[in-house]
């Protein structure tokens, strides 16, 4: 990837995983637990939220993650559902992001000044590509396999009934993941079809906008 591509990636990439772990934290504090907010997590403050290896893969191999938020499930009223909508609110921030940039970037394109002019294309552009990149950071989320949050709708449960299993889930989980991504960047291998599915989302969304 060359450096300004870098240089655009950047911005989303903060902005995608900051309001990502704001979610997270948000939502557990909306549903009684405290623990997010004691540490300094309902912010949209990026130092707060930016896990370095993680931000760093998301510019060199388009996948990556944040500093997870924690929570006490003890002080939530209804554990099982409150975890999944916690886990969920990370990913579906995304897409609204997402959504979010993709109609100010169809807005812009109906001035004359983002129609016509070299910079106001490159504005409209980059922030289709911001769009692309959330959307990106939503559909990686919800893959099941952990630590990824799309893997809490299935662990909640787990949890409860084998906890070792969940243990053993999570530690090979999370290397296969790692392996998967190495696979994909370096081998030149398509297992999780991300790229095509993120790219057909964004398709249907921009056709919604007649984009």
């Amino acid at each position: 990837m060359d450096l300004q591509q870098t240089l655009r990636i950047i911005p989303a990439a903060i902005i995608g995983l900051t309001v990502h772990e704001f979610s997270h934290a948000y939502v557990a504090f909306l549903l009684g637990d405290n623990t997010a907010k004691e540490q300094g997590r309902i912010t949209l403050n990026p130092l707060k939220h930016i896990d370095w290896l993680g931000f760093f893969l998301i510019i060199i191999a388009g996948f990556g993650w944040a500093k997870p938020v924690g929570f006490n499930p003890q002080n939530l009223k209804h554990r099982r559902r409150d975890e999944i909508l916690i886990a969920l609110a990370g990913p579906f921030s995304n897409l609204l992001l997402a959504i979010f940039f993709f109609i100010v970037a169809r807005s812009l394109y109906n001035l004359d000044y983002f129609h016509f002019t070299d910079t106001g294309v490159f504005c409209v552009n980059l922030l289709i590509l911001w769009g692309i990149i959330n959307l990106g950071l939503f559909i990686f989320n919800l893959i099941p396999l952990p630590p990824l949050d799309g893997s809490h709708i299935y662990l909640t449960y787990l949890s409860a009934i084998n906890p070792q299993l969940m243990v053993q889930l999570y530690k090979y989980g999370t290397m296969g993941l790692l392996g998967i991504i190495i696979a994909e960047n370096y081998l030149n291998l398509n297992i999780l079809h991300l790229s095509n599915m993120i790219h057909s989302v964004a398709a249907f969304i921009m056709n919604l906008l007649n984009f």
